[in-house]
């Protein structure tokens, strides 16, 4: 009774260490497993705006643009352009109804005629006369009503040439043409439509003339200057490119206390351009001393950032080694990379790039 208790006893025991060596296998299983199933990615540490920058948003804009209008009121009698036409300098654009013009022409041209007419009467009394009182067969008096008389026609036939003069003026504010070659971005009126005056009809802007339109706040405004270097970057067609600042507005009394500038495109990177793009400038000629206010500022790169609905987040690396989705709050974009306020500190590593689908909790391996 006593050997076979001992032997029951070495069996179980012997039992165990098979038992306790099988899990310590799968244990080292499952660690090799972890490891091999981790998401390769790449990490980087905030860092400081020392880059002395502002960002701005603006809007491509041509740098002429005109609004065709009328000096008469009449109908619109033919509009031969739509939105999105080419056309030339001094091309037809709309004919407004003129009738009441061209006989007020006409009455003119036949006032000149009398007028000319009565001139030609009035000269031939005053050689007349004028040779009569050489001949002192006329009295002095009468050559001066003759003089009179003759000087009265030719002012009288001068009047009548500027009146024609100014009928052909307004009659030439009845056909509307191009002031220079553009496209169509706007047609305000159809023909039959009542046109007056100084009411727009049409909107041409000059084609390939492009420049970018940007707001500056009043705090910024002091650190801009005429033919600063700026980066302008439009998303919509992922093109970035260098432009100059050619144009500060100094009042901000009709722009809502935003002071306007306007930054020249180079002629190379006009192609691809629409007028209304929107814009981000940056402008990276600031002093450091002048931005001490944002050089405490956290940036990381725009890419980085998570959005899922109304929240903004980073992924940052637990110390489990797994992946962890951090919410943050941002501030200002500065060109390609936007502060952050809160929820990441300027130490704190954070990750860019992922060879893999990233979630909260899946394992991850820093790229070496």
């Amino acid at each position: 009774m006593y050997i076979q208790k001992q032997k029951t006893t070495v069996l179980t025991a012997a039992l165990g260490f098979v038992l306790l060596a099988a899990c310590s296998s799968e244990k080292k299983e499952d660690k090799v497993s972890n490891t091999d199933s981790a998401i390769t990615v790449s990490v980087a540490t905030p860092f400081a705006n020392e880059g002395g920058s502002i960002s701005i948003s603006g809007q491509v804009e041509s740098s002429q643009t005109a609004q065709i209008s009328t000096r008469v009121m009449g109908y619109i009698t033919r509009l031969n352009v739509k939105v999105g036409d080419h056309v030339r300098a001094g091309q037809v654009i709309a004919n407004i109804s003129n009738n009441d013009i061209v006989a007020k022409r006409s009455q003119t041209e036949a006032m000149i005629a009398e007028a000319e007419a009565a001139l030609k009467s009035a000269q031939k009394d005053y050689d007349r006369f004028t040779v009569l009182y050489k001949q002192q067969s006329a009295s002095a008096k009468e050559l001066d009503n003759v003089t009179l008389q003759y000087n009265a026609m030719k002012a009288k036939v001068e009047a009548a040439k500027q009146m024609r003069n100014e009928v052909n003026a307004m009659l030439a504010y009845t056909t509307l043409t191009a002031p220079f070659s553009g496209i169509v971005t706007q047609k305000l009126a159809d023909a039959g439509s009542m046109a007056s005056p100084g009411m727009p009809i049409v909107t041409i802007e000059q084609s390939g003339t492009y420049q970018v339109a940007a707001a500056v706040a009043e705090t910024d405004i002091k650190q801009i200057k005429l033919g600063d270097a700026v980066t302008v970057t439009i998303k919509s067609i992922n093109k970035t490119f260098k432009g100059i600042i050619s144009q500060v507005n100094e009042s901000s009394q009709f722009t809502g206390g935003q002071y306007m500038i306007k930054i020249s495109i180079p002629e190379n990177d006009k192609k691809g351009l629409y007028a209304g793009m929107y814009a981000n400038v940056s402008i990276a000629s600031l002093k450091k001393t002048e931005t001490a206010n944002t050089s405490d500022a956290v940036l990381v790169p725009v890419s980085a950032i998570i959005n899922k609905d109304q929240l903004t987040g980073l992924y940052t690396i637990s110390t489990n080694n797994t992946a962890l989705l951090r919410w943050v709050r941002l501030g200002k974009t500065y060109g390609d990379k936007v502060e952050v306020i809160s929820g990441l500190a300027n130490t704190e590593p954070y990750i860019i790039s992922a060879e893999g689908k990233l979630y909260n909790g899946v394992p991850v391996q820093v790229k070496k």
